[in-house]
């Protein structure tokens, strides 16, 4: 009897552990982490750990509460769909209440510790989670331009470390905005292509043509050139302190093409199979574009 209540109280801390992981959705908040470290070391000139570890946890607290706001406000709409019917809230395993005290507090807590980095990095943290709460959710379920609200949090991360570091606002976090921003589109519209039945259990709008068709498949392709096009622009010198050397330009082009053939080939096959493997290369480019700017920048400082 005492291994089974010993057995019985660690299967209850392991779903506590388990739930809060996904009322937080702890995989995308730690992607978003590593994207506001990496515009971090971007702008820094020498590295604060402290800062660094500070940026980390309230970017991390920061997504946590906007997608725990997220998941209480959709909580009957989750119910419907195959993949989040079983999250803590539509499941029955967390409370409406639990999930809002957890929101709140991790609002809170974000803003103090963004607002210890400087002011600016707590008010775009702010702004993201207005953005992403009130406008972008709510939108998903009538109009595909929610998608286009969304993308202005979404590429938010990558600047906030840029200006966590330098406390300033200026061409090279707008640089690194706007490449995030154009990256969110056939990141997400792949995302709805493939989980396009699901999504429309729940009524959620997230293809520009509200299909998947030709017009949604070109406006992948539209939005992945312009994604690698506005990668390439630090190449040319021209966004300030933000640059990036011809070799690593190759790179990334080289990897561009790989994503934009990805892109293409949804347009030709237009099945459930392409878009996710679309989906996937997207994260793969992202990741490896911030990782290549910010080994390229330390590169040229240690030669």
């Amino acid at each position: 009897m005492q291994n089974l209540s010993v057995t019985q109280t660690n299967t209850i801390k392991i779903s506590i552990v388990q739930d809060f992981k996904e009322i937080t959705k702890m995989r995308l908040a730690l992607s978003v982490v590593f994207s506001s470290v990496a515009g971090y070391l971007l702008g820094v000139e020498t590295v604060s750990w402290s800062t660094l570890i500070l940026l980390a946890v309230g970017g991390y607290f920061m997504v946590g509460a906007s997608n725990a706001y997220n998941q209480i406000i959709e909580r009957n709409l989750d119910k419907l769909m195959d993949r989040t019917k079983n999250r803590p809230i539509p499941s029955g395993r967390m409370s409406v209440n639990t999930a809002f005290a957890i929101a709140t507090f991790f609002t809170i807590a974000g803003i103090s510790v963004l607002y210890t980095i400087n002011p600016q990095t707590a008010m775009f943290g702010a702004i993201s989670i207005f953005i992403y709460v009130s406008l972008y959710t709510p939108l998903k379920t009538k109009t595909p331009l929610s998608v286009f609200v969304g993308a202005i949090p979404g590429a938010i991360p990558f600047m906030l470390g840029w200006v966590a570091a330098t406390n300033n606002f200026g061409i090279e976090p707008g640089t690194l905005f706007m490449i995030q921003f154009f990256w969110q589109f056939p990141h997400f519209w792949a995302i709805g292509w493939f989980l396009f039945d699901d999504y429309k259990k729940g009524g959620f709008f997230m293809l520009p043509t509200g299909k998947r068709d030709q017009g949604t498949a070109v406006q992948v392709i539209i939005y992945t050139l312009w994604t690698v096009v506005t990668s390439l622009v630090p190449v040319f010198g021209v966004t300030g302190k933000l640059y990036l050397t011809p070799v690593s330009g190759v790179i990334l082009l080289f990897l561009g093409i790989i994503l934009i053939r990805s892109a293409v080939r949804l347009y030709k096959v237009r099945d459930a199979k392409t878009a996710k493997q679309l989906m996937l290369m997207s994260v793969l480019y992202i990741t490896l574009l911030q990782v290549i700017y910010v080994v390229d920048k330390f590169v040229r400082i240690w030669i």
